[in-house]
């Protein structure tokens, strides 16, 4: 016989549902996860579940916004924004940098679950990736665009230029927070600063 769910109120339910369901798909994505296992992690029945989300892609969708809302997101923004209104490229590719291995460190996850979603053509989370992550890159690739125009930046494509900058963060986070690699002997912040050290030598005039 099932065990009595604990009670909860409706919100901290919804987040324990959340939770659970982001440890499971990133470990088994979304194919693999099914609902009645979501359940028996989270010790209630499936009619909890659906009580709280429809469906098992509501319920994947309702992970997916709550990250468009997260408060690094937010911090970012504000923070790339003022860089921006500064003419700061290296306090803006620091940022980027410190963000890119801060979310990994911090939530590596959702970094899996993203990856998941990635190798199953998973529609829903490919827009989502599309929705959050293009525009930020188009309003980088335009302000690099502005700068190189401006003299202060060599004139690569500002494309490459944002994946070069977000390219070698992604690599270091993945392997130490996704592959957990054990031998890199350098701290993050020696890291970053090393990063955009190599980086601003590379595209300053």
């Amino acid at each position: 016989m099932a065990a009595t769910p604990t009670r909860m109120s409706a919100s901290d339910r919804r987040n324990q549902l959340l939770d659970v369901a982001i440890d499971l798909f990133s470990r088994k994505g979304f194919g693999g996860t099914t609902t009645k296992e979501i359940a028996a992690a989270a010790g209630v029945t499936e009619a909890i579940i659906f009580r709280h989300f429809a469906t098992k892609q509501d319920l994947y969708k309702a992970i997916l916004d709550t990250r468009c809302a997260d408060p690094i997101a937010s911090a970012w923004f504000a923070e790339a924004r003022q860089f921006m209104e500064n003419n700061d490229d290296a306090g803006l590719f620091r940022a980027l940098v410190a963000t890119i291995v801060k979310c990994k460190r911090e939530d590596p996850r959702f970094e899996r679950l993203m990856l998941h979603a990635a190798l199953e053509g998973h529609e829903l989370a490919i827009m989502h990736h599309n929705q959050f992550t293009l525009p930020i890159g188009k309003q980088l690739i335009d302000y690099i665009a502005k700068r190189q125009a401006e003299g202060a930046i060599r004139k690569f494509d500002p494309a490459a230029v944002l994946f070069a900058v977000a390219g070698v963060a992604q690599f270091y986070a993945s392997q130490k927070y996704l592959y957990q690699c054990a031998d890199i002997p350098l701290s993050d912040d020696a890291i970053i600063d090393a990063f955009l050290a190599i980086l601003m030598k590379g595209l300053q005039k």
